[in-house]
């Protein structure tokens, strides 16, 4: 088939999604699986989010409200910032390519970290822009090197803070000595997708640097902390004049309306909310113990989220522990061609995630076999 497509399409590489879990237990002819590769919730969805879905039901034939307006009103209120600062998205990812669609054109330059989340590339590729990627320093932004690779063409910088993969963040101070660096008209964007799980002390939040320049925009979602991975819903919060041409340029009723009135309720689950905080602390804690006996180095984090370095191809020991039905992410994509990226799972699943990784790595020879 003749086709002509834009060179930075054809070379664009789609995001590697996982396969379904059905698909992956038939493939590999197992049962019982655990998922631990995507940073979900694990314990499920707020109930208060499912009660709001199953009483909305029923208006399924009409369209959802394509202001957000009871949402951006409740976010207004917990976050201290006006409903016009405000951008609902299908997931954060929305808000991310609204923000690339909007403010880059072809040739243009967004600064970003390497690795960091994936999604910021291909969007800047997609729209024929170019993504300048900064390694990190010990895991963590090298803000001293970003702002070094600010030119007169850099449009946007992506900050994805805790960052994913390492779960590292940046602190207040380093945060406030890059932005008084950064031109005025270019745009910051703190991705803060997993902020509900860092320790405030350790880092900063967008949400403090809303006024003056230049801009700061602050991604969230609802996907991580509060479970609606599958409802697609996050959020962005900016000057107002930067919400008007992202609403300019984003779809009508992009917000679907069971993600609307689950997030809703989700905001006032507070018991779910700090139930999942606890368990993502005990998990770590007991996880990082546990590997640190096994000899297994980890990385701190402030995510739900963690890295570990296996000391061989992370792809072995994925394979390996997949066919033993434990489900996690080798980070060769990322070029942490040694390490793997395990989600906090309940206090069942993180146990029999450390006993399987053991029989990986006697089966494998790692670390002279030891159990």
């Amino acid at each position: 088939m003749a086709l002509r497509v834009a060179e930075n399409i054809a070379k664009l590489q789609p995001y590697p999604p996982g396969k379904p879990l059905e698909e992956l237990e038939r493939e590999y002819g197992i049962t019982d699986s655990i998922k631990l590769a995507s940073n979900e919730n694990p314990l499920g969805p707020s109930p208060r989010a499912l009660e709001a879905i199953r009483a909305n039901l029923y208006k399924l034939h009409r369209y959802p409200d394509g202001s957000g307006f009871y949402l951006r009103q409740r976010l207004s209120e917990l976050l201290g910032v006006a409903p016009a600062s405000i951008v609902l998205g299908n997931g954060s990812n929305e808000i991310i390519e609204l923000a690339i669609r909007t403010f880059v054109q072809r040739g243009e330059e967004v600064v970003m970290a390497e690795p960091t989340f994936l999604v910021y590339k291909l969007m800047v590729q997609a729209v024929g822009g170019l993504a300048v990627r900064i390694p990190l320093k010990d895991f963590i932004h090298d803000l001293e090197a970003m702002v070094a690779a600010i030119t007169p063409r850099t449009r946007l910088i992506f900050l994805n803070n805790p960052n994913n993969p390492t779960g590292t963040v940046i602190s207040r101070q380093d945060f406030e000595g890059f932005r008084s660096r950064v031109p005025k008209d270019v745009i910051i964007v703190l991705d803060e997708a997993y902020m509900e799980f860092a320790d405030p002390a350790l880092t900063c939040t967008g949400l403090d640097y809303q006024e003056g320049d230049p801009p700061v925009v602050v991604l969230r979602t609802f996907s991580k902390a509060y479970g609606l991975a599958g409802l697609r819903i996050g959020y962005g919060v900016m000057p107002p004049l930067v919400a008007d041409y992202l609403n300019r340029v984003r779809q009508p009723f992009n917000v679907n309306a069971l993600a609307q009135v689950a997030a809703l309720a989700a905001l006032d689950d507070e018991p779910f909310f700090q139930k999942t905080l606890e368990a993502v602390r005990e998990g770590l804690a007991f996880l990082v113990k546990e590997f640190s006996l096994m000899g297994v180095p980890a990385l701190p984090t402030q995510a739900n989220f963690f890295l570990i370095d296996v000391g061989t191809d992370a792809r072995k020991v994925y394979e390996a522990l997949l066919r033993r039905g434990v489900i996690v992410r080798a980070m060769n994509a990322y070029g942490l061609n040694t390490y793997i990226r395990l989600t906090v799972g309940r206090p069942e699943e993180n146990r029999r995630l450390v006993r399987t990784l053991r029989e990986v790595r006697v089966e494998l020879g790692l670390n002279g076999g030891r159990k």
